[in-house]
């Protein structure tokens, strides 16, 4: 029983690590493919979004974000793998708690879905370029309403 909590453990952290050097094309995680039918949890806002767990204004900035593009974000895959590690079903998921706040890779996809609705894209056409990666040149600093 001692071996085996220790080889588990390691087996647990090179599963997780393996993930960042996955192809994200070729696994694509959970969303839905149309608008909401009915109304979405809140993302969270005001006085949700302060202490420590938005120490950087990019955070409360991605929130605000979402919370403009919900029904665009209900669309989206999330590429931290949230919809196997909490059962997430969207990006959308992400920001209804505090996962969002504690996650480059959510903020990013969030902020760019956002920019890219805000140049008339579509959720399907938005879905496509986060698939393909797009996302990753996102620079948080500097992300603006």
């Amino acid at each position: 029983m001692k071996r085996l909590l220790p080889l588990l453990a390691i087996a647990l952290l090179t599963v997780a690590a393996c993930a960042q050097w996955s192809n994200p094309s070729a696994d694509i995680p959970a969303y839905n493919n149309g608008a909401p039918t009915k109304p979405l949890p809140p993302v969270l806002s005001g006085a949700q979004t302060t202490g420590v767990y938005f120490s950087h204004p990019y955070q409360v900035t991605a929130y605000k974000m979402a919370a403009k593009i919900q029904p665009v974000l209900h669309q989206m895959p999330c590429y931290c793998r949230c919809d196997q590690a909490m059962g997430h079903n969207s990006l959308h998921s992400c920001f209804e708690g505090l996962h969002g706040a504690e996650c480059s890779t959510c903020m990013k996809e969030a902020v760019f879905a956002y920019q890219q609705t805000k140049l008339g894209k579509t959720p399907a056409q938005i879905r496509a370029a986060i698939e393909k990666g797009q996302w990753l040149s996102v620079d948080l600093e500097h992300a603006a309403l």
